[in-house]
């Protein structure tokens, strides 16, 4: 029996950081989760123990910090500059995963975390070159109305009634593949967000398909820099609730909000022609 030493890597992963930038009197605060992730000749510290080509994932953490230090503009230039760093000698792919947690300013130094959505960027170096993809993560979305699902298959162990008008909500988990690094990276995801927005208020949805695909369709129509989009939208189902028992109609205004189990709903929108993904560890975690 043949036995070898398939795909790998290591890193360090959730370096929680916090940067105050007190250029003046109105700080500037960055709330960053950096996790990073090596390969390259890496057989003999698997086979044999030797570490001589290691570099250790506490330094990695160091390294994280100390670039900080330099300045953090937007997550994906960072990413860039932390990859670049890696990619060395015995280490011939970084990849540095950047996770943006958005405070709401109150003050000149003041400020309060705002809710659960949050910015990404994961940065893939090697010899060739990097890639950058976005993303974001935790955007809560919801229509009251402007929904169905008809029309679907049926066997028989299907129940679902047929919804001519229901509530429609999402948590979208989104990653988007920039072709080039040529790109204000806050303007472009501030006008990917607009995109994944405005295409969910604007589509009237036969399905929670129908809405992705709008919405991948809307960011590639936007914003030229992106190939391709990725979206996760899980279904966050909203059941009416039956008052009868208590002699009380119900014409569309209680619902109970289930968190679980939910329909699940992926797919990839992309643009004709788009140069041709990076090494494809680069969407791991997706």
């Amino acid at each position: 029996m043949s036995i070898h030493l398939g795909a790998n890597c290591y890193g360090k992963a959730e370096c929680r950081l916090v940067r105050v930038d007190r250029d003046g009197p109105r700080h500037r605060l960055t709330d960053l989760t950096v996790s990073t992730s090596l390969a390259g000749r890496l057989e003999a510290t698997h086979l044999t123990g030797d570490n001589a080509d290691v570099l250790p994932t506490d330094t990695q953490k160091n390294t994280v910090y100390a670039l900080a230090r330099h300045g953090i503009t937007a997550i994906e230039a960072f990413g860039l500059d932390l990859a670049r760093h890696f990619v060395s000698g015995p280490v011939e792919q970084a990849r540095v995963t950047v996770e943006q947690h958005p405070w709401q300013r109150l003050g000149d130094h003041s400020f309060a975390r705002r809710g659960d959505e949050t910015r990404l960027a994961v940065v893939t170096a090697d010899a060739r070159g990097a890639w950058v993809v976005g993303g974001l993560t935790g955007l809560v979305l919801l229509n009251t109305t402007d929904s169905e699902f008809r029309g679907f298959a049926r066997d028989r162990y299907t129940t679902l009634p047929e919804a001519a008008d229901r509530i429609l909500a999402t948590a979208v988990d989104a990653r988007w593949r920039f072709d080039g690094l040529d790109v204000g990276w806050d303007e472009a995801y501030d006008d990917v967000r607009a995109a994944l927005v405005d295409a969910f208020v604007q589509t009237y949805s036969r399905s929670l398909q129908q809405t992705l695909y709008a919405m991948g369709e809307r960011v590639l129509d936007r914003v030229p820099q992106v190939a391709e989009v990725r979206l996760a939208l899980p279904n966050r189902h909203h059941f009416l609730v039956d008052l009868a028992p208590f002699g009380l109609d119900n014409p569309g205004e209680v619902y109970l909000a289930a968190d679980r189990p939910y329909g699940l709903i992926e797919a990839a929108v992309l643009r004709d022609g788009a140069a041709p993904a990076g090494p494809s560890w680069e969407w791991a975690g997706r």
